[in-house]
């Protein structure tokens, strides 16, 4: 009996996606549990799994977009396949007829002078077209929506990093033989974060028509670059969890957003985002907002310059921080506090510890 194989439902919103890889070809022996097909929304990608074994018959092409539910393929049993027909034998060649002299060779014609000019490209071999996918439409309708629907504006600062660096140095080894993961700086920065927006809650706090809607969780999006392009997991209840737990839950995240493996509720329900630009060598930029939250961090490029500390000229590890915030929630002064306590947390980073 034959086995249909069926675009699975992957989240309440999402109605369709696209078939972006067959990982088995057309007519190839499959197992029950093999993946067989890669499905990509404006959400997450999906790796589904053959439910029987068999001979797959593909109904879908790669890049065909897909409805929830939709026959992409059939699994033939393999007793049913089509036995293979041996092919007819070849038909002897007829012998050569004796004493019939061979034909004289053709003649060679002469090279021209100049070689040809090579053929110029026409237009349409000078462009390549591809179809978006449905996460690129998905975060280019969410930072055109960002544009439009939030009253904008970024406030800047900078941090020396100067007792972060020293601080994982110190710690670096015993911190990876209790956690098994290193110690980075995204964590720092997230339980700054946490720790200004218990002294800022305006900034924990989004617009919903014409309420404001104040959050007392600290759930916190951390942006990743991926091929398919920028997703933002959610890390849970960050005021609860420790430096070692937020490390370990970072380091599953970046695994399987490159895998894409992350579930649609790993992506959903964050109070305020942190993108860290300084990764790709950015010095300065102003982050987008994640709708519909009000907030979101921006960290860059850690570089040596010149400051001016007690008197004297010295040289520090610097980074400047840049803070997007939608202007209707929250007030220039909150943002400028906000972003000071974040300073502050970083470059001293006992205030973490002690919670002063």
């Amino acid at each position: 009996m034959n086995t249909e194989v069926k675009v699975p439902a992957v989240g309440e919103s999402i109605s369709s996606g696209v078939l972006s890889i067959w990982h088995k070809k057309n007519g190839e022996t499959v197992a029950a549990g093999e993946v067989l097909f890669t499905l990509e929304t404006d959400k997450v990608s999906t790796e589904v799994n053959a439910p029987e074994s068999g001979i797959l018959v593909h109904q879908a092409a790669e890049g065909d977009e897909v409805r929830i539910g939709q026959t992409v393929a059939r699994i033939d049993p393999i007793e049913q396949a089509a036995p293979t027909v041996a092919a007819p034998p070849a038909a002897p060649e007829p012998a050569s007829p004796k004493n019939v002299p061979a034909p004289p060779p053709a003649p060679i014609p002469a090279a021209p002078a100049t070689p040809p000019a090579p053929a110029r490209a026409d237009g349409d071999a000078r462009i390549t077209r591809k179809k978006l996918s449905p996460l690129r439409r998905k975060i280019a309708t969410q930072l055109v929506m960002a544009q439009h629907n939030a009253a904008l504006l970024t406030t800047f600062n900078e941090c020396d990093m100067s007792g972060v660096m020293d601080l994982r140095r110190e710690m670096q080894d015993e911190f990876v033989k209790r956690h098994g993961v290193k110690l980075g700086f995204m964590s720092f920065f997230i339980k700054s974060v946490v720790d200004a927006l218990k002294a800022v809650p305006a900034l924990n706090a989004r617009m919903d028509g014409d309420e404001l809607v104040t959050n007392h969780y600290y759930d916190i999006g951390v942006a990743v670059g991926t091929e398919r392009g920028l997703i933002v997991p959610v890390l849970r209840d960050c005021d609860t969890k420790n430096f070692g737990q937020i490390e370990t839950d970072l380091a599953g995240f970046a695994t399987r957003a490159r895998e894409g493996k992350l579930g649609i509720e790993e992506l959903q329900g964050g109070v305020f985002s942190i993108s860290n630009g300084g990764v790709y060598g950015s010095l300065l930029s102003t982050p987008i907002l994640n709708p519909p939250q009000s907030g979101i961090l921006g960290m860059h490029k850690i570089q040596e310059r010149p400051v001016a500390v007690d008197g004297k000229v010295v040289i520090r590890p610097m980074m400047y921080l840049a803070l997007s915030y939608d202007h209707r929630v929250v007030d220039g002064k909150e943002a400028v506090t906000f972003l000071v306590r974040v300073k502050d947390c970083i470059e001293n980073p006992a205030r973490l510890l002690l919670g002063v």
